[in-house]
């Protein structure tokens, strides 16, 4: 039997049901809303699950589109390629809770205003979707995740009987710009995001599509109608505060990367300072540095090229030449022609340095180190190459 891994629950018992269940007077319907949390980099957006409570029928479960199954068949490669499937679960909301509230994670809850009818239509949706013909979907990070679910299945089930007033959206943020807000106590994964999506989460995002963050959910539905015959009333009937959140202090994690590439340049810079003088290459040092950059040239070629991800060109293939991978290799043998090669690189890396703030694409400010350590190395191997010609 598959192991069945929850992304941000851990292990749950799965259930769905083979006939449909006609909900009584007592259901309710709710979204439910669960705080970020920074001890792991996929739990910092926050989440979000359906509740379905029925006493009379002794039901009270979520519906959370958050699972994934690390024994589905070549599971890594389909992530990397752009194929990664996640799964509805049907499992009590008692458990759903736990880790929440283990991890002081705030839990509120919108319960919807919904007519009995509505009711049952949504209900029947979340039945459907747990079928095991149903329960997957291509997971997209920014349009079709757990949190742009809740909208979602709400308009397939409700259709136009719901409408979403997006007033309150009074910024004009970028994709990439609404994930770095929640993105300040791990600058590591920021950066690691920078790198690997390109421009097309560079444009401004409509405000509905802020909904792929549990957050701008949950004030999407404050702001939401439902029509009730010929009347439209507010969406959400009653808020709950689930679990309120205890005091704590920030979590601790690596030194910013700023710091280290910083620290890095400055190697960089005094290295070639002594190159310069004693006319002599520390060859090692550049075997480690643009080989490394050509590394990740080579996996950003082939997250543009060779995967189904969504995306468009990649500046950071300015300074991570796939290229440099070819120069390295070619220190073996110390053609003339790598001379030339960082000549061009130094311009490109210089280039880049000044047009930062004018690319298409929101470059991670800790990379302007790395950037001017590849520059002040590529002008110094070709500055002592070329003294030798």
């Amino acid at each position: 039997m598959k192991k069945i891994v929850f992304l941000l629950l851990g292990c749950m018992a799965l259930h769905g049901y083979s006939q449909p269940r006609q909900l009584s007077d007592q259901a309710t319907i709710s979204v439910i809303t669960c705080a970020p949390w920074q001890g792991e980099l996929y739990s910092a957006f926050g989440h979000s699950a359906f509740r379905v409570y029925d006493p009379a029928l002794g039901l009270d479960d979520a519906y959370n589109y958050g699972i994934f199954d690390f024994d589905q068949p070549n599971f890594y490669l389909n992530f990397a390629r752009g194929y990664m499937y996640y799964q509805l679960g049907a499992y009590s909301y008692e458990r759903f809770k736990l880790p929440y509230i283990y991890h002081n994670r705030y839990i509120h809850e919108q319960e919807l205003n919904l007519t009995s009818a509505q009711k049952q239509k949504v209900f029947d949706y979340l039945e459907w979707n747990t079928l095991p013909e149903n329960e997957h979907y291509r997971y997209d990070y920014f349009y079709d995740n757990c949190a742009t679910k809740m909208p979602g299945v709400l308009i397939k089930a409700l259709g136009d009987s719901i409408a979403f007033d997006n007033k309150h959206i009074t910024t004009h943020y970028s994709i990439r710009e609404l994930t770095d807000l929640y993105l300040h106590q791990q600058p590591w994964g920021d950066l690691g995001i920078d790198v690997c999506l390109g421009s097309e989460i560079d444009h401004e995002a409509p405000p509905f599509d802020y909904m792929f963050l549990p957050e701008y959910v949950e004030q999407g539905l404050d702001h939401a109608t439902i029509k009730h015959g010929n009347t439209w009333a507010p969406l959400v009937k009653k808020k709950n505060i689930v679990f309120a959140p205890r005091e704590e202090d920030p979590m601790k994690g690596l030194p910013h990367p700023l710091y280290v590439f910083s620290a890095l340049a400055l190697v960089a810079i005094i290295l070639s300072v002594v190159d310069l003088k004693r006319k002599k290459l520390s060859t090692w040092w550049d075997v480690l540095l643009f080989g490394a950059a050509g590394l990740i040239g080579v996996l950003l070629f082939l997250l543009w090229f060779a995967t189904d991800h969504k995306s468009s060109y990649n500046y950071n293939l300015l300074w991570a030449l796939p290229f440099h991978i070819v120069a390295v290799i070619a220190f073996v043998r110390q053609p003339r022609w790598l001379a030339t090669y960082f000549l061009v690189t130094a311009i490109i890396l210089v280039v880049t340095l000044v047009s930062w703030p004018l690319l298409p694409q929101k470059l991670n400010t800790s990379l302007i180190p790395i950037v001017i350590a590849l520059a002040v190395r590529a002008f110094t191997q070709y500055r002592i190459r070329k003294a030798k010609v």
